[in-house]
């Protein structure tokens, strides 16, 4: 009986690294990979992922590296329409570019509809370790983020997080 569940869990687990293997990007041993836009695999709209704002209705793809662990990091993180995201910061130094649609987005510790600046596709921005920033989308969003990690989400009013509601 022993032999036979450890043979079912080797072929679970064997399936299921084969699964995994076959269905991500084109990943090389060596760290060479590519990713066509539609071979990103976006999750069900959640609450962000790490590396985010946290944010019910963004989906967040890591493309490479951990945002929570040490080292370069690249996310891209699809937004819904009609979505505002707080004054918040990360302590990483992360550099974004807008992919699809016009982002929204401004500098300052308090939402600030006149502070926005529409940034179309192509659009690069900063944001510098604790400098604190906001967003609006009027449409869905595609952007993309490097960082060099670990990566934190803290907001300028703990009452705007929606990671504690």
């Amino acid at each position: 009986m022993q032999t036979l569940l450890r043979k079912f869990r080797y072929e679970v687990l064997s399936t299921a690294i084969a699964v995994a293997v076959l269905s991500s990007p084109l990943i090389a041993q060596d760290g060479r990979f590519t990713i066509r836009p539609g071979e990103v695999k976006w999750p069900a709209a959640a609450a962000g992922g790490a590396g985010t704002s946290g944010a019910t209705g963004i989906q967040t793809v890591v493309l490479k590296g951990d945002p929570t662990k040490p080292g370069l990091y690249v996310l891209q993180l699809r937004a819904a329409p009609n979505m505002t995201i707080q004054a918040h910061s990360h302590k990483d130094d992360r550099v974004a570019t807008v992919l699809k649609g016009t982002w929204y987005f401004g500098y300052g510790t308090k939402f600030n509809e006149a502070g926005l600046k529409a940034l179309e596709p192509g659009s690069v921005y900063a944001e510098p370790p604790n400098v604190a920033h906001f967003a609006r989308t009027k449409e869905e969003v595609i952007i993309q983020i490097v960082g060099y990690g670990p990566s934190s989400t803290t907001y300028v009013d703990p009452a705007n997080d929606p990671t504690k509601k």
